[in-house]
């Protein structure tokens, strides 16, 4: 009975999801909120959904495969040219909005502490919603772009830290007889959180220790086998997250430094693609079990206090933003759309009040108020990042940006974007010949191979992954390619490229190793079939050719 209706809310809360998320995307709103109103109208409004051990299993493990692609997002190259401002403004905007969270949270009547707790739910942006956006809108290599993924890295960190005084926090309410922290002795808290920090400085340091001198190699062969490198990837989470329960923090913290020490290896956006889809399951359960778990009459009860924070997110937070980066030289527009990317919630909102809700400290009420903000927040600031630029048009019109005083214009990017390349898709023998004959020739050059050894040594940049993932050839710019030669020997691949190049009009070189798929080749407007056989003949006789002439 137990798994029959285990099945039952799995398969309805799957369901919800896959209808609320498509609706999403016709609407550009992320699917996190959508997962979260589906489970809302599961559970509170139909009453089709009850939690069970099952399913809050499923959630934690989403949970912790969310702190993985967090980390994973975070490479430290990526913001290696703003991690002035990244670090400064991160900071400054923790600082600021945390206290100014707590005023306005006492001010409306929460206690002590509820008041910290929606204090930092308050503070910290999502990671995943605006690295999703800025990609689906095509900058996130943009200078405001990387500035808002080099702050996600600055406030991810300090949510590290907090999670870690809060591990501590909840090992010595733990140890009492009542979960109420203010009945543990104060030493006893202060050793417990002392051992947790120290116990968290310890992992870090071993995690980015072992992705400078142990992960590299191991990995660099297992990415020659898509299925080798996903496995051994989860296989390194999970370790993290175990050795992280050993030194009593929580697995939220070890999942997010198992990503991290993973996002530092030159094939970490492989990884990223490979997790995605097994990650989506379990995100898409736990949010869904979030919106089941919301007590209604809580968020409808204090519906002003959710509305007024809810305000101070989207307008106190880029507020905040455009005075910190307009105070660091950078020109208005940047300054506006690097602030609008801030204007929500983050998914460690609701992870930090799980785990005080774990851990005793606050109620369900709470995490209610906190999923309302999170669902307005989110949705909102998902049409501002959108419409970022048309948006800034209309505040500079009514002069909302004037007191700001910033330089007006926009400043320079500093990375060039990828456009008129060739790209070699499979540098095996054949593939790594034509890239040698293209670079002497001058051109610009973009190898794509599953393997990383097989990019080495050709003076050509990179990129590691499958082309038969629709995010590898939008990263690989391939609509903006002069050409796309593939001289791979797997057929559907060879298909699916054929297709991708006539749908945006770029000319498609192809391997034709079997002489079947010819007339599909033909058919998709392939400009040049390379045919081993015949071409080898052709060279033979050319060759021959020129020894007869020769010898007269």
């Amino acid at each position: 009975m137990f798994e029959e209706t285990f099945l039952r809310y799995l398969g309805m809360i799957l369901f919800a999801g896959v209808v609320f998320a498509y609706l999403g995307r016709a609407l550009k709103v992320p699917s996190l909120v959508m997962y979260m109103i589906a489970g809302i109208l599961l559970g509170p409004i139909f009453g089709l959904v009850e939690m069970e051990e099952a399913l809050e299993l499923i959630a934690e493990v989403g949970i912790i495969l969310l702190l993985f692609l967090v980390g994973l997002e975070l490479s430290l190259d990526r913001i290696r040219d703003v991690g002035k401002v990244a670090l400064f403004a991160g900071i400054g905007q923790v600082l600021f909005t945390a206290a100014g969270g707590l005023v306005v949270c006492l001010l409306l009547g929460f206690s002590m502490i509820q008041s910290v707790f929606l204090a930092v739910a308050l503070t910290f942006s999502s990671t995943v919603v605006v690295v999703k956006l800025l990609d689906l809108k095509g900058e996130i290599d943009h200078l405001y772009g990387r500035i808002a993924i080099g702050i996600f890295l600055v406030q991810d960190l300090v949510v590290i830290l907090v999670m870690t005084f809060l591990a501590g926090l909840g090992s010595a309410a733990g140890e009492e007889e009542s979960a109420v922290v203010e009945e543990a002795a104060w030493w006893t808290t202060a050793a417990d959180i002392g051992l947790a920090f120290v116990g968290m400085g310890f992992l870090l340091a071993f995690v980015l220790v072992a992705s400078k001198y142990i992960l590299p190699k191991p990995f660099s062969w297992a990415a020659r086998s898509p299925e080798t490198v996903f496995i051994w990837s989860l296989a390194w989470c999970f370790l993290i997250v175990l050795l992280a329960k050993f030194l009593n923090l929580s697995e939220e913290i070890g999942a997010f430094l198992a990503g991290l020490s993973l996002a530092q290896l030159p094939y970490h956006k492989d990884l990223e693609r490979r997790v995605h889809p097994l990650m989506n399951f379990f995100i898409a359960v736990f949010f869904v079990t979030l919106g089941v778990q919301m007590e209604f009459t809580a968020a409808f009860e204090n519906l002003g206090a959710v509305l007024i924070l809810s305000l101070f997110v989207l307008i106190g937070n880029p507020f905040i933003f455009m005075l910190i980066i307009t105070r660091m030289k950078y020109k208005e527009k940047t300054a506006f759309k690097t602030s609008v990317t801030v204007a929500q919630i983050s998914e460690f909102s609701f992870i930090f009040a799980y785990m005080g809700i774990a851990a005793g400290l606050i109620g369900l009420d709470l995490m209610s108020i906190i999923s309302a903000v999170g669902l307005i927040t989110i949705a909102v600031s998902a049409y501002m990042i959108l419409y970022s630029d048309p948006l800034y048009e209309w505040c500079r019109k009514l002069r909302l940006l004037a007191p700001f005083k910033a330089r007006q214009g926009e400043d320079r990017e500093e990375k060039e974007k990828r456009v008129g390349h060739v790209a070699i898709v499979g540098m095996n023998g054949l593939g790594r010949r034509i890239a040698e004959a293209l670079v002497e020739r001058g051109e610009r050059v973009l190898g794509i191979d599953n393997d990383p050894g097989k990019l080495e040594g050709l003076g050509v940049e990179g990129l590691i992954g499958n082309v038969e993932d629709l995010s590898l050839r939008e990263e690989a710019n391939l609509d903006s390619a002069k050409m796309v030669i593939s001289a791979l020997q797997i057929e559907d691949t060879n298909l699916i490229l054929a297709w991708h190049c006539q749908e945006c009009g770029v000319p498609f070189v192809v391997n034709a190793f079997d002489l079947s798929i010819i007339p599909d080749l033909l058919d998709l407007n392939s400009s040049y079939l390379m045919t081993p056989f015949i071409d080898g003949l052709k060279m033979q006789e050319e060759i021959l050719e020129k020894m007869e002439d020769l010898r007269k």
